[in-house]
């Protein structure tokens, strides 16, 4: 084929290819040191404070909105939450809370972002495929343009479109937990999401044509590292998304390890050019990086769609201010079951608060019905909104 390249099982690795490895590295290190408005700081850790506990009545039931179970437990079912609820156990419980507030919306943003990964992916696969990058055992061709796809085929064997609508489903609600953890609020407009994924597109196919015309690991990984630190700033710019790109550049390779060592021969695949670790090329590391902002984004996209534009809208509601001798145009006062700090000590362990899901802040009571944008019997509707609210 194109540009193919002898394959062995096995390349050793010497001092010149140690470099090559470490320039990939310092390439992702770099990017944390770009000046970008859309990184944003860890929230820092709650100081201690004494348990409260705080007797609801279903007459006043903006002042327990976020738990489920209600505040006035009993010792049992305390502690209970104190083993649900432990510090290590946040990030997890939000990813928990964010999932289940609306089962139809995430069930639904599930399926779209697995369907998009398997109707792309095998396509974006395809040009490392027909530009003799890496070999199927047991292809599979479909004629895309042309007679017989003499113009442009797609070349992917049947378990390529699942694996690819896995990534897509995971990558995407690593976006939105991380989101989340990180208080990312980004609306992203359509052109970018197609912009994202044309760019990824692009760095794909470019990686192709150089490795067909013989240019050299190192040159390609120098390209191809540019083009992610690029994409990566204009696309994205968010510790979410850096995060989720570095785990996918990582993560991509490390399960592709695996399939080519453990696949039998007659449905596996190999790279024509075994790289500089014996299974494949360092360059399909920021290929795999710029992955992170195109499927993101349009992770993004669906799920501020699903909940009915809910960021868009909300920056407009929130853009309206009504005075308010309590929260002072806010519209968000301290949290009264943790004392504003998100957690609270009991038993001699640190908790997340339930009241208010870790933020610290309720919703305003006393303005609450002067805006009239959410229906106070609504409590979904209430807890989206307060998770637009900034820590």
């Amino acid at each position: 084929s194109i540009g193919e390249v002898p394959w062995s099982p096995w390349c050793p690795i010497g001092d010149a290819r140690l470099r090559i490895v470490g320039m990939w590295a310092l390439s992702l290190l770099s990017l944390s040191l770009l000046p970008t408005r859309g990184f944003v700081s860890v929230p820092p850790r709650p100081h201690p404070c004494h348990h409260r506990v705080i007797r609801t009545t279903d007459a006043d039931p903006l002042l327990g909105l976020f738990d489920d179970r209600r505040s006035d437990v009993d010792d049992d079912d305390e502690g209970q939450q104190r083993d649900e609820s432990s510090t290590w156990m946040v990030p997890a419980q939000m990813l928990i809370d964010k999932a289940t507030d609306d089962p139809q919306r995430s069930i639904s943003f599930s399926i779209f972002m697995a369907f998009c990964g398997a109707m792309l992916g095998p396509f974006l696969d395809s040009y490392h495929s027909l530009f003799g990058v890496l070999a199927y055992d047991t292809p599979l061709t479909f004629p895309i343009l042309g007679s017989g796809g003499d113009i442009l085929q797609c070349v992917t064997t049947y378990w390529v479109p699942p694996l690819f609508g896995l990534a897509g489903f995971l990558i995407g609600w690593l976006y939105i937990w991380l989101d989340e953890v990180f208080d990312v609020e980004d609306v992203v407009a359509p052109p970018k999401v197609l912009l994202g994924i044309a760019f990824f597109t692009l760095q794909y196919w470019l990686s192709g044509v150089l490795y067909a015309n013989g240019v050299d690991r190192s040159s390609i990984l120098s390209i191809m590292s540019a083009l992610a630190a690029f994409g990566f700033y204009a696309l994205d710019g968010t510790w979410s998304g850096f995060l989720t790109s570095t785990a996918t550049a990582l993560g991509g390779p490390l399960i592709e390890v695996g399939l080519i060592s453990s696949l039998p021969p007659d449905i596996g695949y190999h790279y024509t050019d075994s790289g500089e670790l014996g299974f494949f090329p360092l360059w399909i590391l920021p290929v795999y990086f710029l992955g992170g902002p195109a499927n993101g984004n349009l992770a993004r996209a669906f799920w501020d769609r699903l909940g009915g534009g809910e960021n868009s809208q909300g920056k407009n509601s929130q853009d309206r201010v009504i005075p308010c001798d309590v929260c002072n145009g806010t519209r968000v006062t301290s949290c009264p079951n943790c004392d504003g700090q998100g957690s609270y000590v009991t038993y001699g362990e640190r908790v997340r608060c339930t009241a208010c899901r870790g933020k610290g802040v309720v919703i305003c009571r006393s303005c609450f019905n002067d805006y009239g944008d959410i229906d106070a019997s609504d409590i979904e509707a209430v807890r989206r909104f307060m998770d637009r609210i900034p820590d």
